[in-house]
């Protein structure tokens, strides 16, 4: 029972994830489930959805279909939605029935890529994996099946110069934002600001993976001279843009205050800066004013080591963070921790002085702790969507 919940949340899961990542782009998106991910989604993990379509569906599946194993109406079915809607794409997600009975889905979007004309791949969901791994493998799929190749540059960026690296061209001072979602950044205006912080530094947004850009926007990301992977949501995607084009991609996000050090990293191509900012501070002998309090922030693994570092460079506080994900490796430093499980998260923090999180998280933190509340959408919904 050690992995059970009883005071705080789960996080999002991988279906949503999916969703969360390819909502803008065009395509159309059925999770194969009989009720249920659908309505999670749409009610507690995505903001979008009372003022932006999206073409994301639901199967409807049956017990007798699933006991039975009939394909033929889940493809049918999708076939003439795809007739009537004319999607860019089609992306199948799996949850967990279907997953226990081991329904074949790149089998089945092979077959509706051969019947409809249009591109289509499975992204291998189950339900019981968090947002970052179905949204990271959405993005990855993306930049597999979408990119162009990053020769073909349009003649105005031809105009402006071009940079050539192991005989790959560029535009220069370009950059796309990977693994940007409201789950881990909220509404658009606040996506908006870590652009205009790069902006003011220099740099030429191509893209922002996955929104307020379009898939014939993400297509053209092999013109981009680097990538900057501002969440883990986007490593998937960057390590397949790496693959094919050759581009270098940092990993950062550029918050006010720390863009200037992140602008840096992207000029000099440094992997990950925030771990360089933040190794050994119990050594470190250039700041002789540490403080003797240590924050304690939890959340997403880049997001939050970006802004440790940035308290750390600000504030002169030595840092700590914890990470309920999975996917934290080479994400964060040796003094961070990777929790697994609401009892672990209890004993982590029972020290805890100054606690930066979720609200969703002040119950099983010290009593006498100072709390900081940082809300993060994949973990309290639309709770404190409100909260300055």
């Amino acid at each position: 029972m050690r992995q059970a919940y009883r005071i705080i949340p789960i996080y999002t899961s991988d279906v949503s994830g999916v969703c969360s990542a390819l909502y803008e782009l065009g395509g159309m998106v059925v999770i194969h489930d009989p009720s249920g991910c659908n309505s999670t989604y749409n009610t507690h993990d995505e903001i979008r959805w009372y003022n932006q379509d999206s073409l994301i569906f639901i199967s409807g599946l049956t017990e007798i279909d699933a006991v039975m194993g009939n394909d033929e109406k889940f493809l049918s079915d999708i076939k003439e939605a795809a007739g009537e809607l004319h999607p860019k794409f089609i992306a199948l997600v799996s949850s967990p029935i279907p997953f226990m009975n081991g329904t074949d889905f790149p089998a089945l979007a092979k077959v509706l890529e051969t019947e409809t004309g249009l591109p289509s791949f499975a992204v291998p969901t189950n339900g019981m994996h968090d947002y970052v791994y179905g949204a990271g493998i959405a993005l990855e799929k993306i930049a597999e099946r979408f990119t162009g190749d990053s020769n073909e540059l349009m003649e105005d960026s031809i105009k402006k110069g071009i940079g050539c690296t192991e005989n790959r061209k560029y535009k220069d001072h370009t950059v796309n934002l990977l693994g940007v979602t409201p789950l881990d950044f909220g509404p658009f205006p606040r996506v908006e600001e870590l652009k205009n912080n790069l902006e003011k530094c220099g740099w030429e947004i191509l893209s922002i993976w996955a929104m307020g850009d379009s898939l014939e926007d993400l297509a053209k990301a092999g013109n981009a001279e680097i990538n900057l992977v501002v969440s883990s949501v986007g490593l998937r995607a960057a390590k397949a843009l790496k693959e094919k084009f050759g581009t270098p991609y940092v990993i950062g996000t550029p918050y006010k205050g720390y863009e200037q050090r992140i602008c840096e990293a992207l000029e000099k191509k440094t992997p990950m800066p925030a771990l360089e900012d933040r190794k050994g501070w119990e050594k470190n002998t250039a700041i002789e004013d540490w403080k003797s309090q240590i924050v304690t922030l939890i959340g997403e693994p880049v997001t939050t080591t970006s802004l440790a570092a940035l308290i750390e460079k600000e504030y002169h506080y030595k840092t700590k963070v914890l990470c309920p994900l999975e996917e934290t490796d080479g994400l964060i430093g040796s003094q961070d921790l990777k929790v697994s499980g609401e009892e672990e998260m209890e004993n982590a923090l029972k020290n805890a002085q100054i606690v930066v999180s979720d609200p969703l998280y002040r119950p099983i933190c010290p009593a006498e702790c100072e709390f900081y509340e940082r809300a993060h959408i994949a973990f309290s919904g639309r709770m404190f969507l409100k909260n300055k």
